[in-house]
């Protein structure tokens, strides 16, 4: 089998900018040991998020100069519209100008005390969004999902059993979704089969609760089943993405992931009633609902990545790119989470740094030594991201300690992760040296963008 090859030519670059140890060190420290308080100028290869990071194609940035800025029907919402509605058959789209504003219009609404929104792992804008109505975020994942170190074709699937018992214990009245987040980010970027969605489906017709997709990286999802799931293998991916979302009542999407964009989301639905209730909430918080905090060209770069993500070429690129990564630390006995997801490698920090205990954030000192070493920034996804406190202040950590190096789409060869590679196996090799740190400042939702350290 040959090298599988970028599908893409580049025509357009730009600069890095290469720093010493030193002056990472006087950077880090002034960004009190937080990466994403680093000018990303002083980064050298940013693996912070996958979010936004996306290069836009020729054909994207023609779009740009094509988009409609009508304040109302502009016809680049109505590209933006009929492009949603051929993947997702769903009869309501309402742009957004990110995923975040989607969850929020929809939670607002469904959402507040007493009620309970089942996943199979939310990620943190989700569980942020979920919480400020006063309802509760419940994580729903398969055990297997729970081991980094044992390999299974879909490590991402919500725990069908538990979600039943669940609904049964709450009461359906007071569960307004279910939600399945497709891939699952904070569970390593790990699918979910077409076989656990139709059984949370299911469970959802028995209660009479609409489920609801976090569609993120939907592409990326619906190849990995072409891949590993049988009577999927001869299936244009297109065509199993339209069934994914056949199962859904309705979903949020970040276009910053699988549609290729810098900005932009979704909402979408088939209940005219809480479309409108979404709508009128939009229209106060985002804007017309013909553009939903968007600009026109913005809009025409959405509609033209969602078509562009379900290339097959680009998905195979895609995700055995970040296979290959994965197959590196491997190889060098590094824990990660296996086998490699979709957009992102996923270092086991407990195993990585086993003397460093979680209330010590041992994800934020490989952080730091990633960056130190080789001026790459990643994020924790462990005990800072999704840690909580009992009623004695004391810790209580998520399942798992990990550190996440997700890689922007279409922007970094493969010489690029060869580095980064090289920088994680180096920092693995001096992990008996790393330290634990203590939070210094902390925001009381999502500390994890603005906290501050100290090393221990």
């Amino acid at each position: 089998m040959k090298t599988i090859i970028e599908p893409f030519k580049i025509k357009s670059v730009e600069p890095i900018k290469f720093t010493t140890r030193e002056q990472r060190e006087e950077i880090l420290k002034e960004a009190g040991y937080n990466p994403f308080m680093i000018k990303a100028e002083d980064v050298l290869i940013d693996l912070l998020t996958d979010s936004g990071t996306s290069a836009m194609s020729a054909r994207q940035w023609a779009g740009i100069m094509d988009g409609d800025e009508s304040y109302a029907g502009s016809k680049s919402f109505f590209r933006f519209e009929s492009t949603v509605k051929k993947i997702t058959g769903h009869k309501y789209i309402i742009p957004t100008h990110q995923g975040r504003a989607a969850e929020k219009i929809l939670f607002s609404i469904v959402g507040g005390k007493g009620k309970y929104i089942p996943n199979n792992t939310h990620f943190d804008t989700t569980r942020a969004n979920i919480e400020f109505t006063g309802a509760e975020a419940v994580d729903l994942l398969n055990e297997t999902g729970k081991h980094p170190e044992i390999r299974a074709d879909f490590k991402g699937n919500m725990d069908v059993e538990a979600l039943d018992e669940f609904i049964a214990k709450v009461g359906k009245e007071n569960v307004p979704l279910v939600m399945i987040t497709i891939t699952n980010n904070s569970g390593g970027g790990q699918p979910v089969s077409m076989k656990n969605i139709r059984d949370v489906k299911e469970v959802c017709k028995k209660y009479d609760i609409p489920l609801f997709l976090d569609a993120c990286r939907f592409a990326e999802n619906a190849y990995f089943i072409k891949k590993r799931e049988k009577g999927y293998e001869n299936k244009p991916v297109l065509e199993i993405a339209q069934e994914i979302f056949s199962y859904a009542d309705g979903a949020t999407m970040s276009a910053k992931k699988d549609a290729l964009v810098n900005i932009g989301g979704f909402l979408s639905m088939n209940d005219e009633n809480l479309a409108m209730q979404c709508r009128n909430l939009l229209i106060v918080t985002e804007g017309f609902p013909t553009y939903g905090g968007l600009a026109g060209r913005d809009l025409e770069a959405v509609a033209q990545g969602l078509e562009e993500v379900l290339n097959e070429h680009y998905l195979q690129y895609r995700i055995r790119s970040t296979e290959y990564f994965g197959e590196k630390l491997i190889s060098a006995g590094i824990p990660i989470i296996e086998p490699p997801g979709g957009h992102a490698i996923y270092i086991d920090a407990k195993r990585f740094l086993p003397h460093i205990p979680p209330h010590q954030y041992p994800g934020q000192s490989i952080v730091c030594e990633l960056y130190l070493d080789g001026g790459v920034r990643a994020v924790e996804i462990g005990s800072v991201m999704f840690g909580k406190y009992d009623k004695d202040g004391k810790l209580i950590p998520p399942p798992m300690e990990l550190v996440r190096l997700a890689i922007p789409r279409r922007v970094y060869t493969q010489s690029h992760i060869d580095y980064v590679a090289e920088v994680v196996i180096e920092a693995y090799k001096n992990r008996e040296k790393l330290k634990g740190y203590k939070i210094t400042y902390e925001a009381p939702m999502l500390r994890h963008f603005t906290a501050r350290f100290e090393q221990i």
